[in-house]
């Protein structure tokens, strides 16, 4: 009998943005957030992608701080039913005598196109529910189409859109709107 089960990808850094931008940073339950993006599907599990804040060696206190803060808020995500969490690394990037320092996450997307691809090769789930913008991401979703995966992408509006090419590879797209984040908010 084959399976009916998903699996759901949050690239929490788009995430996050879609949050700020669009909804004012509301706070999130992560359960039901899972929940409501399973669609009343079956739940192999939930992933969570990010990376911890920068420490520089050695770390300021504010970035101490802001480290402490981060692996709370991982640790709680953990104890969620079947939910994990994938830490990349945030690397800093550009020319600091000139100001133009950025940071840049490393290692997040990759992870996320593999559990995808591994998952969907294995048949381990029919659907994969991706909260992401980048089209970063398109060969994993074309290597688990092409393992019958049907992939669901939840994506931002207008100032948060999805890359063209990752909202046509996806089979079925719903747009985070406010309903959804009422649902999903911490009251």
């Amino acid at each position: 009998m084959p399976i009916d089960r998903s699996a759901v990808f949050i690239d929490a850094g788009y995430l996050e943005k879609v949050l700020e931008k669009e909804f004012g940073k509301p706070k999130i339950h992560f359960g039901k957030l899972v929940e409501q993006l399973a669609c009343g599907k079956e739940l192999l599990r939930a992933y969570y992608y990010n990376c911890p804040p920068y420490q520089s060696n050695p770390p300021t206190d504010d970035e101490m701080a802001r480290k402490a803060s981060a692996d709370k808020f991982y640790a709680a995500l953990r104890r969620l039913p079947r939910f994990e969490i994938r830490l990349g690394r945030l690397e800093k990037r550009g020319c600091q005598s000139c100001g133009k320092l950025h940071f840049q996450q490393k290692r997040a997307d990759l992870m996320l196109g593999v559990d995808l691809v591994n998952l969907s090769a294995k048949q381990q789930i029919s659907r994969a529910v991706i909260v992401a913008g980048d089209s970063d991401f398109l060969p994993a979703i074309h290597a688990a189409k092409d393992s019958g995966v049907l992939v669901h992408l939840f994506h931002g509006g207008k100032l948060n859109p999805p890359h063209d090419d990752l909202y046509d590879a996806c089979d079925d797209r719903t747009l985070i709107d406010l309903v959804l984040i009422n649902k999903v908010k911490w009251i």
